[in-house]
């Protein structure tokens, strides 16, 4: 029998996620533990779902090879963290990340990923202890597609990663983009709404207007123009819904593909200008928290952040 103490980045977690974080346990095994009091807490029978607390201890009569800890592939003593550092505390970071890094791990089994060097620079400062957690690493709240730029929110504990992660989910953070266009809107100002279809085998969106096939989901899109620069536009965009390519698919949809896009647009001859990316980049996130309950985060409420114009690569040479 071993015990795990819960400590404080390992709390506020159902049993069953801190499980499948701590141990080499299959799935169908992890449940049948349970039921059959083979995994307890506090030595009383455990539910799937039950909450973990700071100093609770889980009781688990498991074989000795279940118990194996899972190590990382990743030395951080052979990582130089390379970030953009739009703002830290301690508890979140906030990142600038370029277009072409990966925010996480992909199928070439890189390591070389944004996460990668978030944890690396917190492990350089003594603030992540890699060994010493048994469920707990330093996570991303959000994502940027690895051809977009712009704010990445990084949590730096557990309490923060859940908060952020219950905000984001409430929509109680706003997202605005900055997107250079082929052509000028017109009107120059407006929200616009459709239904999204996810094509995941070629991994494409589809915007209808109206009777949207089954499984289509709602999309409303904010923009207005800012600048102009013969036949393109830079337009500040505002997400009101968070859908999948929702930015790129719905500008192409109403005839004003994004520079650069060669999935909704032909970027021919953006290529041939050196367009290498998508002309899209998520350059401001303003904290609007719902103030009826206190959380870790309440501070952050109000406050806006923000990537220069000027910092930002296709505004240099249109705008």
């Amino acid at each position: 029998m071993r015990e795990l103490i819960i400590k404080k980045h390992d709390s506020g977690q159902r049993l069953d996620k801190f499980i499948t974080k701590t141990l080499e346990l299959p799935m169908s095994l992890l449940y049948k533990s349970i039921r059959l009091k083979k995994i307890k807490v506090n030595r009383k029978r455990a539910e799937n779902n039950q909450i973990l607390a700071e100093g609770d201890v889980v009781q688990c009569f498991l074989p000795e090879e279940f118990f194996e800890k899972k190590v990382s592939t990743v030395s951080f003593s052979n990582i130089t963290p390379h970030l953009d550092i739009v703002y830290e505390d301690e508890n979140i970071m906030l990142l600038n990340k370029r277009p072409g890094v990966s925010v996480h791990e992909d199928e070439s089994g890189s390591t070389n990923t944004l996460i990668t060097h978030i944890q690396a620079y917190l492990w350089s400062k003594g603030e992540y202890d890699p060994e010493g957690e048994m469920s707990f690493a330093p996570a991303l709240c959000n994502r940027i597609d690895r051809n977009t730029g712009g704010i990445v929110i990084a949590a730096k504990n557990a309490e923060a990663l859940r908060v952020m992660n219950e905000k984001i989910k409430r929509r109680e953070i706003d997202k605005y983009y900055l997107a250079a266009v082929h052509g000028v809107p017109s009107p120059e100002a407006a929200t616009i709404s459709g239904y999204l279809l996810k094509d995941d085998k070629n991994n494409l969106v589809r915007v209808y207007d109206k009777n949207p096939p089954r499984g289509a989901k709602e999309i409303r899109t904010k923009y207005k123009v800012i600048a102009k620069a013969g036949s393109t536009a830079l337009l500040e965009v505002e997400l009101l819904t968070g859908r999948t390519h929702q930015i790129r698919a719905h500008m192409a949809h109403i005839g004003h593909p994004l520079i650069g896009d060669g999935k909704y647009g032909v970027n021919k001859a953006d290529r041939a200008k050196g367009y290498k990316y998508q002309a899209l980049y998520s350059y401001k996130l303003r904290f609007s928290f719902d103030k009826s309950e206190e959380t870790l985060l309440d501070y952050l409420d109000g406050r806006e952040f923000k990537i220069p114009k000027k910092d930002i690569y296709f505004t240099k040479e249109y705008f």
